[in-house]
């Protein structure tokens, strides 16, 4: 038995249940991206609009998903997972269609709100925990990752085109579709779990809050992704106008799906490099900076169709690499066991920072022009800068969790202890109630054969 697989494959059910859930997930992000390159051209049309209204309508999904998406994910280990998330999302659902039928920009807002409500996140990652093995949870957690963020780029592609077809409106009926389609999915794909238990590298445990809100190291980085996804909606707030004036609205995918692609295309390397070569540092502020570029340089070229799509290139070729090494610099930095609290903290922050960013985009867009809208951002940007450029470089460990079975206190304080002895076992903690024991490990001096040998001295199957 090698105790640290990294190529341990996933069984059939595993990856079903991976790749289903991930399927659910995308639907639902799909729904709520897909409006972001469209809206601020469908909201002029709309009663009582004002800018400021318009950016509440963007973001306020932002601030109900940020509210509610632990407290879905608690109620899921008491309710079950599948009846939570089938809850959440005919409330996603019902939002979406109550902002198809309003032609008000207060029942947008409404519609927009309960959107966010259905926070079904947490509790399908607790069921991917629920459904996958310790050894294989890492990549689960990466194909729903990865699921997001292909649906965040065929939503801006997307957008624009249905909205040439179907118009606002009726992306917001689609979206509604998704969200059944989405349920369909979640009881006739996903397999029921065998037993639901809590998973705390997935799921927050409520006392961990303090210490996690206390790492200053942490906090930078959720500054970080609040900053990231404020200025991403804020622009958008103005974008599709600036980019209306000198582009026809239904080219305006050809934008949106070239610059996405090529941005990935170009990120790609410099994501791979960061963590193989050890420059995860150097590569973040590099691109906090570049993304702080572009913003500026937006604010002076808006009025160019060359000068958007320049600017637009750095600007995700930035976002893109940020968005994949702001997770990983999380599970590289919390402390071993704390993980899924440090996620949550992070997810909400991030979806909060979404609300403040239409908020703020909204009024500067009311009260100013789109050229003091990218520049504030841009300030806020130099402000992350700063934080990126002092915090500490990561240590590159990885997070592994070893099933113990059932343990007294003294057995697991004596695991525990015989764990740290293990080369490359940096951290190590047992819990016995979740019969695991969260370690963080230097894959390239772990002495797996001596982590063998204790697991089966302590007759602990992994």
């Amino acid at each position: 038995m090698n105790a640290v697989r990294p190529t341990h494959q996933m069984s059939a059910l595993e990856k079903r249940a991976t790749f289903g859930l991930a399927s659910i997930m995308a639907l639902r992000m799909l729904g709520l991206f897909m409006i972001l390159p469209v809206f601020a051209l469908y909201a002029e049309h709309l009663q009582g609009v004002t800018p400021t209204l318009v950016g509440l309508a963007i973001g306020i999904y932002g601030l109900t998903q940020a509210g509610f998406q632990i407290p879905f994910g608690m109620m899921s280990d008491r309710f079950g997972r599948k009846p939570v998330i089938t809850v959440g999302l005919l409330i996603f659902a019902v939002g979406s269609v109550v902002a198809a039928s309003s032609d008000s920009i207060m029942g947008v807002i409404i519609g927009r709100a309960l959107q966010g409500m259905g926070a079904v996140a947490a509790a399908i990652l607790a069921l991917t925990a629920d459904l996958t093995h310790e050894e294989n949870r890492t990549k689960a957690m990466a194909v729903l990752g990865m699921n997001i963020g292909f649906a965040f780029i065929i939503a801006l592609a997307l957008g624009p085109v249905l909205n040439s077809w179907i118009g606002v409106q009726g992306i917001f009926w689609l979206t509604a579709v998704l969200a059944l389609v989405a349920i369909a999915l979640l009881h006739l794909i996903i397999p029921n779990p065998p037993n639901s238990r809590f998973h705390r590298d997935t799921e927050p445990v409520p006392a961990q809050f303090g210490r996690v809100l206390a790492d200053m190291q942490l906090l930078r980085l959720d500054i970080g992704i609040l900053i990231l996804h404020m200025t991403l909606t804020a622009t958008f707030v103005v974008l599709p106008l600036s980019l209306k004036e000198v582009l026809l609205p239904p080219e305006h995918w050809k934008v949106y799906l070239f610059v996405m692609l090529a941005s990935i295309i170009f990120a790609l390397p410099f994501i791979i490099i960061a963590e193989k070569r050890h420059l995860m540092k150097q590569i973040f502020v590099a691109s906090v900076a570049i993304l702080g570029i572009a913003l500026c340089l937006l604010a002076y070229v808006h009025h160019s169709l060359i000068g958007i799509f320049i600017c637009l290139l750095l600007y995700f070729f930035a976002f893109n690499l940020l968005e994949s090494l702001l997770p990983s610099l999380i599970s590289k930095t919390a402390h071993a066991g704390s993980k899924g609290t440090a996620m949550g903290v992070y997810s909400s922050s991030q979806f909060f920072g979404a609300f403040l960013g239409g908020l703020l985009g909204g009024w500067l867009h009311h009260y100013y022009s789109a050229s003091s809208l990218f520049l504030v951002c841009a300030g806020l940007i130099l402000i992350w800068f700063g934080l990126a450029a002092t915090m500490r470089h990561p240590p590159y460990l990885s997070n592994h969790l070893l099933n113990v079975g059932e343990l007294s206190q003294e057995e697991a304080g004596a695991l525990n202890q015989r764990l740290l002895q293990i080369p490359g076992v940096v951290e190590a903690v047992v819990i016995i109630e979740d019969q695991v024991a969260y370690l963080k490990i230097d894959r390239k001096t772990i002495d797996s054969a001596a982590l063998d040998e204790l697991l089966v001295a302590d007759k602990v199957h992994c």
